[in-house]
């Protein structure tokens, strides 16, 4: 991997995992676009770490405030209650999920969900001004519906923030606190999914000359995460989704163009 794929391709990932327009769907679309090889096991681990250490930096407020009690045990507990359908999907699905890693199923579910999206941001608001914490008003009924919409992240193309703040939305959130509490919720399966690929890194080895790219888009994934998490809690708390679904559509258009045009190289 050169320095300029390891800027691209780390700045698409941390975009992208957080914003709702499917990290997988730009991650096979990019590389075809440039002719660039497959990333790799490599890429992923490292740029998964850098993803987690952007959620923990920004959040870090709301994880003191649960570790100190500020924030109720109950809603730490909810998180972790949440995050069990994911986990089990994964270990069960896990050749499964890897056998349709393909252009074309990428391709239906960003645009299939893309219409759920707007049909859940359609009847959304942007909450009312209550005191309190809004996180505190999640109720158990809809932080597990949305941990159990996280397990459809699984399929690619699908986008773990897209269908868990859609879920929230659809289940009586508002924009705003349904994208806090979907990526509170994504901060202990991103540290499982950053451990295991990790794990098999260390076992398959590293090609000699590869550390320094990778090193580069670790901090590229984690600055530009950092970034599209900020953006995206700010900008729901007054705007609609309406753009992502557009964005979604128009991506799902162009990875089928893609593929008819690979096909008739």
């Amino acid at each position: 991997m050169s320095y300029t794929q390891s800027i691209v391709l780390g700045l698409v990932q941390g975009l992208t995992e957080f914003l709702p327009v499917s990290s997988s769907g730009h991650l096979i679309l990019v590389p075809l676009v440039f002719g660039w090889p497959d990333q790799g096991l490599a890429f992923d681990a490292v740029t998964h770490l850098g993803t987690l250490a952007a959620l923990l930096a920004y959040f870090r407020g709301e994880l003191r405030a649960l570790l100190a009690g500020t924030l109720s045990r109950r809603l730490a507990l909810m998180i972790l209650v949440a995050t069990i359908p994911t986990l089990l999907g994964g270990f069960l699905f896990e050749t499964w999920i890897e056998n349709v890693r393909l252009p074309l199923v990428i391709a239906a579910t960003t645009g299939g969900w893309a219409i759920v999206m707007w049909a859940a941001d359609r009847r959304a608001g942007n909450g009312a001004r209550r005191d309190g914490e809004p996180l505190e008003r999640v109720a158990w009924s809809q932080g597990i519906a949305v941990g159990c919409a996280q397990a459809l992240a699984l399929i690619p193309g699908t986008s773990r923030s897209g269908i868990t703040i859609t879920t929230g939305l659809l289940s009586g959130l508002d924009r705003a606190t349904a994208a806090r509490y979907a990526f509170l919720l994504s901060i202990p399966i991103t540290a499982v999914v950053g451990g295991h690929k990790m794990r098999q890194l260390l076992h398959q080895g590293m090609s000699p000359g590869e550390g320094g790219p990778l090193l580069v888009a670790v901090f590229v994934a984690f600055a530009s995460g950092l970034f599209a998490v900020w953006f995206l809690v700010n900008y729901l708390r007054t705007r609609s989704l309406l753009p992502f679904v557009i964005y979604r559509l128009v991506l799902a258009s162009v990875i089928l163009v893609t593929i008819a045009f690979g096909a008739h190289r």
